[in-house]
């Protein structure tokens, strides 16, 4: 007898060892059809979450605190609920630019750097804060590029996310602006945090990455300039031709854009990891989508 339910076991052995699923079979256990359903979700245990620059501050640059309280909110109930959450945060020159009254961002690499630095504190300062409130702590990790492709700086980061998530300790990421440009210099298609989240996202072995924005989701067209494009809610795999629809600029106080956040969906997807894309001013959004309700746009693993 077959059995059409997702058995967890099944689920773990085939992301593992995808060759034997015919064994699965075999032994009379399936994992259903659940083509265009969220039901894997359900057994996601390691979640990334990234939020975005244009989540965590206003137009003018002030931080936006509702916003960062409700993120920390969501994030403690998910760990209420058993789950490991490392949380991927931009916002360190977006913060540090409404910290310091500047009025437009800055030009220059040396300036970035600097107000990165103050923004950084300004920014961990308000999680700290935030996630007291519901009895957890954070601890900040700063990377660069190098810090992820070298193996043994790789093998560090490893050992301290395991150590911080036994911990129940919430990871908090960013780019380590004040000493790295690859971001700082980055021109609003490649290099940002949603690369980073899929890196750590793959490095952590996470279940699902959840990015973030201030859009909910993807959609067949440009909602910015179609009012009558439709949010895409499934996609099965990400094409060439969704980067290309998909290809435009962020915020003038963040570097991201949509392009690089169908990438980081690719990048995890190929890994064996779920992702959804989701509007992050939306109440309850990460509790909705690990609910498997229809929020955002999930992609499935590969």
């Amino acid at each position: 007898m077959l059995y059409s339910y997702p058995s967890k076991l099944a689920i773990y052995i085939l992301r593992v060892y995808p060759c034997l699923e015919y064994l699965l079979i075999i032994r009379g256990i399936t994992l259903g059809d659940y083509s265009e359903s969220r039901k894997t979700i359900e057994y996601a245990k390691r979640i990334v979450v990234k939020v975005g620059t244009s989540s965590l501050t206003y137009d003018n640059g002030k931080m936006n605190l509702g916003n960062i309280d409700r993120l920390c909110r969501s994030i403690s109930d998910l760990m209420n609920r058993g789950k490991e959450v490392l949380l991927v945060s931009s916002g360190a020159i977006g913060v540090g630019i409404g910290y310091l009254d500047l009025k437009e961002r800055p030009s220059t690499t040396r300036e970035k750097q600097a107000i990165a630095s103050v923004g950084q504190c300004e920014l961990m300062n308000a999680y700290t804060r935030s996630f007291a409130e519901y009895s957890y702590r954070c601890g900040q990790i700063l990377l660069t590029k190098d810090d992820i492709t070298d193996k043994l700086t790789r093998s560090n980061i490893t050992n301290t996310i395991e150590t911080l998530l036994e911990m129940r300790i919430i990871p908090v990421f960013n780019e380590n602006d004040s000493v790295s440009t690859t971001e700082i210099m980055h021109n609003g298609t490649f290099g940002d945090n949603d690369t980073l989240s899929a890196d750590i996202a793959v490095l952590a072995n996470a279940d699902l990455l959840i990015i973030l924005s201030d859009v909910d989701g993807l959609y067949d067209s440009n909602p910015r300039e179609n009012p009558d494009a439709k949010r895409i809610s499934y996609v099965d795999k990400v094409t060439a031709d969704m980067v290309e629809l998909t290809a435009g600029k962020g915020s003038w106080l963040g570097t991201g854009g949509m392009a690089t956040k169908i990438t980081a969906m690719c990048k995890v997807t190929e890994n064996g990891i779920m992702g959804v894309i989701a509007d992050g001013s939306i109440i309850q959004t990460l509790e909705k989508i690990v609910d498997q309700e229809d929020v955002g746009t999930f992609f499935a693993a590969q």
